[in-house]
This record gives C-alpha cells, structure tokens and sequence, in this order.
C-alpha cells in the first residue's frame, strides 16, 4: 500500500511538471495594431494566424490585437511582421506601403509614421 502511495504522488508530481512545461510555451499578448473596419480585422487576424497565433482578435474600439501562440514556434516579433506586411502598423513596425496602398478605401487609417511627421 505504502509502495501504491508513493508511485502515485511520484505520478501526480511529474503530470503536473508536464502540464507546467506545455502552458509555459503558450504565450498570450496584446499588441497595438493600427486599422479602422471589420475588413481590417479580417485581414490583421488572417495574418497573425498564418505567422503562428493559435487565436487572434483585433478589437477596432481599441486597436489591440490579442494574440495567443506557442512560442517554440513563432514569437510576437513574427506575426508583428506578418501584419506589417499585410500592410497594418503595429506598436513596432510601420506596414508594407504597397499593402497599404492595396487596401480598401475603408481601410484606409491615419498611418502610424504620419503621426511621428506631426
């Protein structure tokens, strides 16, 4: 009974360990992310979704992205440059002018670099 008692909590130990490591990787971040529409919101959520975000929401209230990802496979870094080149500013990086350029007229916001000019 004593030898069921310890392999037990050897196991509960070690599971717990495991679960430690896996949520350790997962990351979640906000991201400042310049747009104005729902169309924006389509396009800034495709594009953290393809640089690796598991789960992307773009709030046009606030212009925050929240992202979810394993960061053993992509980092806030990558799908901030995903979203740039899709032609979004964000907190770091100032988007693709050409993406910019080929966005809908609604999409169309006060670029983040203009408001550095000013």
């Amino acid at each position: 009974m004593k030898t069921q008692s310890i392999i037990l909590a050897i196991v509960f130990v070690c599971s717990g360990l495991f679960t430690n490591a896996q949520t350790a990787a997962t990351k979640s971040e906000k991201i400042k992310v310049w747009g104005n529409c729902g169309m924006c919101q389509k396009h800034i959520e495709k594009a953290a979704k393809e640089a690796g975000a598991s789960k992307a929401a773009w709030n046009k209230d606030t212009h925050i992205l929240t992202v979810k990802y394993d960061a053993a496979k992509t980092s806030n870094k990558q799908i901030q440059e995903a979203v740039a080149k899709a032609g979004y500013d964000t907190k770091d990086l100032t988007g693709n002018d050409l993406a910019y350029e080929k966005l809908d007229e609604c999409c169309k916001y006060d670029r983040k670099a203009s408001e550095k000019k000013q």
